[in-house]
């Protein structure tokens, strides 16, 4: 139960700083602040739904497509984040290839990252015993 929870503020913290990062290098997608929690929780949401669900699908049909299947997650998260929630919007097609590209690199950076800023203490005690 910690585990998840961790995990969850880990996803949560990374989501928000990838949008943010998103938002700050495209001009075409923009982040309103008075959503913007709204907006990353919606985001992570569907990325947490989305990604085992895509996952399995490229496993059973199309193997090939496993290696991309982070990527078409996040575009599918920033879809539903874009329609569900008014504190994201993204547009052109350029943009939403590379808010795709953007988003996903820096939440990988960050979720690799975290843990060791988030929980240090606990990390440090681990390694002591």
């Amino acid at each position: 139960m910690i585990r998840l929870l961790a995990s969850t503020v880990v996803a949560l913290i990374a989501n928000a700083i990838a949008l943010i990062v998103g938002a700050w290098v495209l001009p075409g997608m923009t982040l309103s602040s008075f959503a913007f929690v709204i907006a990353v929780v919606i985001f992570t949401v569907a990325t947490i739904l989305l990604d085992p669900l895509i996952r399995q699908v490229a496993m059973t049909k199309t193997p090939v497509l496993i290696g991309s299947s982070a990527l078409i997650s996040t575009l599918l998260a920033l879809i539903v984040t874009a329609i569900v929630s008014d504190g994201l919007r993204i547009e052109g097609i350029t943009t939403w290839i590379l808010a795709t590209v953007i988003v996903w690199a820096v939440a990988l950076i960050a979720r690799l990252l975290l843990p060791f800023i988030v929980f240090k203490k606990t990390l440090a005690k681990r390694a002591e015993r």
